[in-house]
């Protein structure tokens, strides 16, 4: 598969993702959401996996893979379902674009990828600087707010030490059985979750959380996250976090015209020192070099 073609992929399902999830928590709760997209996820992946005579690698590096992924995918996808609750989807993607930030810094202390330098210093506490202000806006949004963009900073935190952890196993094992392991190993966990909470099943489920559900089922756990992990195999972790750069404007844009989310101020300011301080955190140290080789010349 062509890589561009798969990280363009990605995007536009990240970037649909936030809405559809808050979606599919209406009237249905938001463990109902996540329990039955990952069940109708991993059920869709293995008939994929049958029909195309893909089989999952059991050995240890295998193994270790599968149950980084889903450990990983567990926290991460329940606290951003948790976190739904009380923040606009767009809000949700915007706060997940500090994940190059974090993966950058476990990068570079388990992978050794690049070190930390002072642009990429400069770039954290610009992300940080962009956090600060959506949580002072976030109390326009209830007192409640607040707990959702906590949400969102641990979903960041496991998502991105997932995404480390997969990369330092480094298993030499297809896109699709990463993704159906790490279901397999989700699925059990989230199940167990449901019936601790005590959670009833709903009796209706809405039209709307129906589809979303089913979207995020087929499109965003099974071939969202195939292409997820084949990128990640292919290109530098911190890379593949750079998607967040562009989703969070197109999930704002869509929270705005299809579910009527305001564009606050405190939105928009934070939106643009976090994807500043990404660019910053990526890009700042070549640019300064190419200013300097230019000044020289």
């Amino acid at each position: 598969m062509s890589i561009p073609i798969a990280y363009i992929g990605v995007i536009l399902i990240w970037s649909t993702t936030p809405l559809a999830i808050q979606w599919s928590g209406d009237g249905v709760g938001y463990l109902f959401g996540i329990t039955s997209r990952m069940i109708l996820g991993v059920t869709a992946g293995l008939m994929v996996a049958g029909l195309f005579s893909i089989r999952l690698p059991w050995h240890a590096e295998a193994r270790r893979t599968y149950l980084a992924a889903g450990v990983g995918l567990f926290f991460a996808m329940t606290a951003v379902y948790w976190s739904s609750q009380f923040i606009p989807s767009g809000w949700m993607s915007v706060l997940f674009g500090l994940a190059p930030i974090v993966t950058g810094l476990l990068s570079t202390f388990l992978l050794s990828e690049r070190a930390l330098n002072a642009a990429r210093f400069a770039g954290m506490l610009l992300g940080l600087a962009g956090l600060a202000i959506m949580l002072l806006g976030s109390q326009r949004l209830g007192p409640h707010a607040v707990w959702g963009i906590a949400g969102m900073v641990f979903s960041v935190t496991a998502y991105s030490a997932s995404a480390v952890a997969v990369k330092r196993i480094g298993a030499d094992i297809p896109a699709l059985a990463t993704t159906i392991g790490g279901l397999l190993v989700t699925v059990p966990l989230l199940v167990a979750l449901y019936i601790l909470t005590g959670e009833p099943l709903p009796t209706a489920v809405p039209t709307r959380a129906l589809l979303s559900i089913v979207y995020l089922g087929m499109i965003g756990s099974v071939l969202g996250f195939a292409l997820y992990y084949y990128v990640l195999r292919h290109v530098e972790a911190t890379r593949v976090a750079l998607i967040t750069l562009i989703t969070p404007v197109l999930a704002l844009m869509l929270g705005h015209l299809l579910n009527g989310e305001a564009l606050q101020t405190e939105a928009m300011l934070g939106t643009a020192a976090i994807l500043s301080g990404l660019l910053l955190f990526e890009y700042g140290q070549a640019a300064g070099k190419w200013v300097r080789a230019t000044l020289m010349e």
